[in-house]
Order: C-alpha cells, then structure tokens, then sequence
C-alpha cells in the first residue's frame, strides 16, 4: 500500500481505540454494522437524490410559481437554482467532517438529517409567486444543502469505524453506489413526481427524512475517537469563501458577456475565479500554519490519498458533464424526433437514462466487495478506462440514434463509474488515521461534489463553444427557408446558444422561445406550425450539436485517462494501518 509513512506506519491511537470499540460492538451487537451500513446508505441516497431531483423538475417548478426562467432578468433564478444546493454541499463537508472529528461523526450525521426534514418541510409549500416564490424555494434548497453537506461529510467516516478492513469495500461500495445512483434516480423520481404536483417533488423528502432521523438518532453510536481541538476559522472562512467564490464564477462564465456567446471574457468571471483561487491558496498556507488545522495537508502526501481524490473529482466531472449533455441530447433532438411533445420530455429523459444507474447499481457493490480480496487498482484503473472508452464510442453513434446501441454505451459507462467508485473510496478512507476519518471524508466529499458543480459550467461552456461555430448559420438559413424574415433570422441566428441549451433543458420549444420576442410567428408567410414543429429544431440542431458533443465528450474522456492515470496509485491491497492491531 503507497501511504505516507509518517500516516499509516503504525497504528495510532485513535485507530486501536476505534477498533476495539467495533469489537465490543460486534460482540454485543452482531448485527450493528449493517444497521450503520443501511441507515448511512439512506441518508446518502436523499442527499444525492435531492441534488438531481430540482434538474428534471425545473419546468414544473418554474411554471408553478408563475415565473418564465428564460425571460431577460431571470436566468440568475435558474442558475441558483441549479446550483445553490450543490455549492453549498461542496462548500461545507469538509468544515462538518472536521467538526465530526471534533465532537462525534454520529452527532454531526444525525444533525443532519434533522436540518435536511426541517428544510423538506419549508420547500413542501411556497406562499409565495414569480421571484419570491423562487427567493423562497432558493433559499430553503441552500439550508436543505447545508443537511445534506452534514450526511455526506460523516456517513463515510462512520461506515470506516463500523467496518473492518475486509469488509470496508463492500461497505463503503454499496454507500458511494448509492450516492451516484442517487443522481441518476433523483431525474427520474423527478420527473414522475412533477407530472403529478410540482411541489410533490419536495413532499418525498418530508416522511423519509422523519423515518431517517428517528432511525439514525436511536440506532448509531459513536465508534470514533472524538480529536478535541479549536475549530479552525481562518481555514474555515478561507476555504468556504475561496470554493464558493470559485464555483460561482465558473458557473456565471455560462452566461454570454457582451458579443461573447460565453462569460470568460468578463471581469466579474475572471475577477471572481482569480480570487476564489487566491483564497484556496491562502487556506493552504493557513492550514501548514495553525495547531489544529481543518484538513491536515499531510493527508496529501499519501499517494493513495492524494491521487485518490484527484481520481474522484475527474470521474465527478465527467460523469456531472454526462448527465447534463445527455438530458439536453435526449431533451432538445432525439425524444422531439420520435414524437415526443417538449414538455412530457423531461419525464421521459429521466427514464431513457435509467441504464446509466442500472450500470452502477450492478457493478458498485459487486466491485468494492471484489476490492477487500484483490485490491483497488485493477478495478479503479478498469473503471476509468471503460468510461472513457464509452465516452469516444458515444461520439460514434448518430445523433438520432438506436436507442438499444445508445442504452449499451450509457449501461457501460454507469458500469465503468461503479467499478471505480466503490474501491476508489475504500482506498482514500483506508489510507489515513482513524482519528482524522472525518475531514478525510469531508475532503472525498468536497472532489465529489464539487465536480458536480464545476461540470455546469465547464460542459455547458464547451458545448456552446462547440455550437457557436455552425449554429448561427444553420439557424439564419433554415429560418429564412420558413419565411422569416432575413433581419429577425440573423438576429435570433446570432443570440448566445445559451439560451437555445436552457431552453432545451428546462422543456421548452427552443424555436418558439426565441422568435417570440420578435413576434415573427404571427408575420404573413411565416410558417409558424414548421417552425414550432417537434422536428425543426431537432434537425436544425443535430449538425452543430454533434460538434459541440465532440468537444464534449472528447474532454470527459481525457479527464477518464487522467483518472486512470492517478488510479496507478491506488494501493495493490488497502487494509492496513489496523492490521495487526485491530482485527
């Protein structure tokens, strides 16, 4: 195993002590790490679920709070709503495991269940309409975040207590399986629930997160050897101001800035990225200086660790990348084309998807049990492999594809990404100290999330780099051939393709948003019921968004390659700095 001696070389204290308490836990209570196993399992899944289920179930939502997201002024509405639960779940695991390590994982993960059902409850009514309504529903979605940021920062941690060595794949396994297939299921559960009541999408959490809380608050205990210490501001403010202000900026570079179809070019983007990153750097420094620091740095130099985590946020971001550009694909051509109307899309993309978290399902458990006997490099390696080659064999199928050569591919890149994931976490948890098992999970969590933060603004900016090459000229011709008028042709021809993705997305007609404006729809010798068609704009699309997915999909590849290279490093057997001592 390749850890950092000064780390892993002999058990420490806090590592004997957590071990022996699993023995007598073991003893008096046979059955207690499976009850941790389930309970944690679920706790991570409402978390995950609760992070994809807004995405499928934006079009409802919006239209039952009366509000056009696409309309000038509100597209800030949009983005916080995509995005406010995750940044602040990628913002805070790391302080909670810290402070889990301080006064009890158990503590910290039963908080957070109760803040998760306090915030379901607030998000289960709106009394309020138009941008109040979205204020109210924004707001709630950040606390509901900070519970989950509590879930996920301990339920790893507290799983590695619960858990011997050779046991810990499988566990951690069936957990982290749980937490990707939960961004899967969250599509469809959301887009089922939002055909119903869009607010229903919410009621779900509601009885699960009561059930959740009383189960975790009278069945865990703490196995963990608590690491007394001050809480560590200066790292703290640094770190959460510094992601913060970074996942900010990348997810604002989305928007066009000026006659640019992307916001890179703006100051406020490249102001607030610089300055995210300055802070990071400056939490680094912090943390090499302070007596009891957030995360311990020293965690890096194992390579297991270090290389782990890097490993993990490349699979976050191509698999968040994947998602998104798969929704739009699903959404904006293929589903239109075989006569789906817009808005029943959304419903049917979460279901067309469901080979991706069958894939997971399949190999994750199978894989972190396979893991405790043979290692984790093979199957981190093998994974990340795989993916990538099922990212380069999407780009080879036709953008209005067989669905059975298209559900092969998405079922072998889920199988792939559960294949890595169990035994990538295994490795990552097993390689550092008992008593730092919190922040280190906190850490695991922060690549976790994070990469799905930064995969909005990376993907969605690589695809409208990709479109704004051939759509304008496609769009202006193709207009004009339905009696558009060569002005109003150019000038929705050259607005950002943003606002064609969002549109996509969210469910609406690309072409009937756009043209609205204009009122180009009601001119005589316009043929309005070709352009709103379900076929002209999927046809009008597929040549420059199979560019744009070439971008895409060649840069997810690329970061699988690069986590397959970090996955070199995993350990040929994990298990042990417990070995001889604990077990």
């Amino acid at each position: 195993m390749t850890t950092n001696p000064e780390l892993a070389a002999h058990p420490d204290a806090g590592t004997i002590a957590t071990a022996r308490r699993r023995r007598r836990m073991d003893h008096d209570h046979p059955h207690y790490k499976w009850i941790v196993l389930s309970n944690t399992t679920l706790g991570t899944l409402l978390a995950t679920i609760n992070a994809s289920i807004v995405l499928i179930s934006l079009p409802a939502i919006f239209r039952g709070i009366g509000l056009n997201p696409l309309a000038p002024g509100n597209v800030s509405y949009l983005l916080w709503m995509l995005m406010g639960y995750l940044v602040v779940t990628a913002v805070l695991v790391v302080p909670f495991g810290r402070l889990g390590d301080m006064f009890g994982r158990v503590r910290i993960y039963n908080y957070g269940f109760v803040v998760f059902t306090v915030a379901a409850v607030a998000l289960s009514f709106d009394p309020f309409h138009l941008g109040g309504g979205a204020v109210w529903l924004i707001g709630w979605r950040v606390v509901q975040g900070i519970g989950g940021a509590m879930l996920m920062a301990s339920s790893s941690a507290i799983l590695t207590d619960a858990f011997p060595a050779n046991q810990r794949g499988m566990a951690l396994g069936v957990n982290m399986v749980s937490a990707v297939a939960g961004s899967f299921l969250g599509l469809l559960i959301g887009g089922f629930l939002s055909e119903w009541h869009w607010q229903a999408i919410f009621w779900v959490g509601v009885p699960i997160g009561i059930a959740g809380t009383i189960w975790s608050i009278r069945s865990l205990r703490e196995l963990g050897v608590k690491t007394p210490g001050r809480l560590d501001w200066a790292g703290t403010a640094t770190f959460g101001l510094g992601l913060t202000i970074l996942l900010i900026g990348i997810t604002y570079g989305i928007q066009p800035y000026g006659d640019a179809p992307t916001g890179w070019t703006s100051p406020w983007v490249l102001g607030a990225i610089g300055l995210g990153l300055a802070l990071l750097v400056a939490f680094c420094f912090v943390e090499l200086r302070v007596d009891s620091p957030m995360v311990d740095l020293r965690l890096f130099r194992s390579a297991s660790f270090g290389m782990g985590n890097l490993a993990g946020l490349m699979s976050s971001v191509g698999r968040g990348g994947l998602q998104f550009m798969l929704i739009i694909w699903l959404q904006g051509i293929w589903l239109p084309l075989h006569g789906y109307d817009f808005e029943s899309t959304p419903l049917w993309a979460g279901i067309y998807l469901l080979p991706v978290t069958v894939g997971f399902l399949v190999a994750g458990p199978i894989a972190g049990s396979l893991s405790d006997r043979y290692g984790a490099r093979p199957f981190t390696v093998g994974g990340m492999l795989l993916m990538a080659a099922s990212f380069i064999a999407l780009l080879l199928i036709p953008v209005n594809f067989d669905y059975w050569v298209f559900a092969i591919l998405v079922f072998l890149n889920g199988l792939g990404g559960g294949i890595f994931t169990a035994p990538n976490t295994a490795a990552i948890m097993s390689s550092v100290p008992a008593a730092q098992r919190g922040a280190a999970s906190g850490v695991r969590a922060t690549f976790f999330n994070a990469g799905s933060s930064l995969s909005i603004g990376i993907f969605f900016s690589l695809m409208i780099v990709g479109l704004a090459n051939s759509l304008p000229s496609a769009m202006s011709t193709g207009l004009q051939a339905q009696g558009v008028s060569a002005a109003v042709a150019h000038d929705v021809a050259h607005l950002p393709p943003v606002g064609s993705l969002f549109a996509a997305f969210l469910g609406y007609n690309p072409i009937e948003e756009l043209l609205a404006p204009s009122g180009a729809l009601h001119q005589p010798g316009v043929n309005a019921e070709v352009l709103t068609g379900q076929t002209f704009f999927p046809q009008l699309i597929t040549g420059p968004f199979h560019a744009g997915l070439t971008v895409v999909f060649v840069a997810a590849a690329v970061m699988m390659l690069i986590g397959a290279a970090a996955s070199l490093f995993n350990p040929g057997r994990y298990g042990s700095s417990e070995q001889g001592s604990s077990e």
